[in-house]
């Protein structure tokens, strides 16, 4: 083994990497502007309010928790403030429908006759269900106030408070869901974005190398007819990507045991609670602004190694902004401004609201993300077609 032919080989890629100024940039840059990301988002993210719906079934006795309890609340020293009352659960549910709130008590109507009995009573707390590390901190907080609720659940004379029991309820998916159930959308999501532009960015570079793209501009055909045509030869195969995972997802198959081998599933066996086929159009179209988008962006990568770099720059900022790790309403106004520019924000609001909260067509929120994710993939179809140029990389 030859020490001077190992350094020769160690002193060619060093030299290499030295004329690539870009990849020099990507390397030591864009760690510090991502870790700098990171660091904005986690020091300055909002720590937001809880806000409390009271829903008040037993009476004058209940009236007096609801007005400790709001008092108690005034100025929201906790993190957290009742916002409105009502008369049954059901209104309550639909104020959390309508974010008019993040969490209810209801005050049973038994309450009067469970004190006189010496029993605990049972109120309800209902959240919406579709964030259960959100639900865990919002009831954590709550918990700081409840004890302004045993206080005056006690009996006169009484000398120790009576604590209440909780029963869980939520307005969306069940108070047993899992992590995969509310995650699901993001994995849908998320995934078929970052692969589909990984294949296209890399796919269309090795049609740049290999002279393809020099020929054909070299014919009638015009770039943006060129740019169409890729996205659609592109677009068939992130069409299958997205068929198989959505189907993966939502599907689960039973495979006994057979020998040493236990018995095993395929799939994840998400339920969905809004139509499946308008989830699948959802992600189709982002996946599709990912095709356009790696187009783009691959006209400025001479080598696959760029192509791979430009994930830092392109897919890191949406998980980090996107809603993916954090919710988009509780980031810094500057970085929230921003969140609402990039796709993946609007494809997993999307996402959330027909596979957790089964909304429609009819929803404006799914109406809105759909239009701005056709607008997006629109924008870099325009945007690919005026950066195509007659050059063999």
């Amino acid at each position: 083994m030859s020490g001077s032919r190992i350094l020769a080989i160690a002193r060619r890629i060093a030299q290499g990497f030295r004329r690539d100024e870009r990849t020099l940039g990507l390397m030591f840059v864009v760690p510090l502007v991502v870790t700098a990301l990171l660091g904005w988002v986690l020091r300055d993210t909002k720590d937001a309010t809880v806000q409390v719906v009271m829903v008040n079934e037993a009476g004058a006795p209940g009236q007096r928790i609801v007005d400790a309890l709001t008092t108690a609340t005034i100025g929201a020293p906790d993190g957290v403030e009742v916002i409105s009352h009502t008369d049954s659960e059901d209104a309550a549910k639909e104020q959390l429908r309508l974010d008019n709130g993040d969490i209810a008590i209801v005050i049973p109507a038994s309450l009067p006759s469970d004190v006189l009995a010496g029993t605990r009573p049972t109120f309800t707390v209902i959240t919406k269900g579709t964030e259960p590390a959100a639900d865990a901190a919002a009831f954590g907080k709550l918990q700081s106030v409840m004890a302004t609720l045993a206080a005056e659940l006690a009996p006169p004379g009484a000398a120790t408070p009576v604590i209440p029991k909780i029963a869980r309820e939520t307005v969306y998916l069940t108070p047993d869901a899992d992590q995969v159930d509310v995650l699901a959308p993001i994995f849908l999501g998320f995934f078929g974005y970052f692969f589909v532009f990984l294949l296209t960015g890399i796919s269309f570079l090795r049609e740049r190398i290999g002279g393809t793209l020099e020929r054909l501009l070299g014919t009638p055909v015009s770039r943006g007819e060129i740019v169409l045509g890729y996205s659609l030869g592109f677009g068939m195969f992130a069409t299958i990507q997205i068929v198989f995972l959505t189907v993966f997802i939502l599907n689960s198959i039973a495979v006994p045991a057979i020998g040493p081998i236990p018995a095993f599933s395929i799939g994840l066996g998400v339920d969905s609670a809004g139509s499946p086929i308008l989830a699948f159009v959802i992600a189709l179209l982002l996946s599709i602004g990912a095709v356009n988008l790696g187009i783009f962006l691959s006209t400025f990568a001479r080598t696959e190694l760029q192509v791979i770099q430009f994930i830092p720059l392109v897919i890191v900022p949406q998980g980090l902004l996107g809603g993916l790790l954090f919710p988009v309403a509780q980031l810094p106004d500057a970085l929230n401004v921003i969140a609402h520019g990039l796709p993946l924000t609007y494809a997993i609001e999307g996402l959330r609201e027909v596979m957790l909260k089964g909304a429609d067509l009819s929803s404006r929120v799914v109406q809105t993300d759909l239009l701005v994710l056709a607008g997006i993939a629109v924008f870099f179809v325009i945007l690919a077609s005026t950066t195509i140029k007659r050059e063999v990389a």
